[in-house]
């Protein structure tokens, strides 16, 4: 089996537990790069580092009221997988604030030696 469907198997199963953070924590290089198809205003839609990956997704979790999720996958290929994911989320802040809505998006994931080197979220901003 190869790297990218083991940490792909294993990120999976961590995300449909709701282990988000777990995921990032046992699988993630510490030089990994996350790139986003947007960004909150003032906001970067990359970032750097794993310290930078886990404020992000801790922003996240504090600006959103998660009412259920799914990830399904992976799919992969070569030194990459590809997972999908679906939230029911209401906003707490910023345009959407008060707004429940569903997001789906997709994510890729690059692998090296074991761990996710990069990834980047794909998903439409409401156009």
């Amino acid at each position: 089996m190869s790297d990218a469907l083991t940490v792909g198997k294993k990120l999976v199963q961590l995300c449909q537990a709701g282990k988000n953070m777990e995921a990032i924590e046992s699988l993630y290089d510490p030089n990994i790069v996350s790139i986003e198809a947007g960004s909150p205003a003032g906001k970067s839609p990359r970032v750097d580092g794993i310290a930078a990956v886990k404020g992000k997704a801790e922003w996240w979790h504090n600006n959103h009221e998660i009412h259920s999720g799914e990830c399904k996958g992976p799919w992969p290929h070569g030194d990459r997988f590809i997972a999908f994911f679906k939230y029911d989320i209401t906003a707490k802040t910023g345009p959407m604030a008060g707004k429940r809505f569903t997001m789906e998006e997709t994510g890729l994931y690059t692998v090296k030696n074991g761990k996710v080197t990069q990834e980047e979220f794909f998903y439409n901003m409401g156009g």
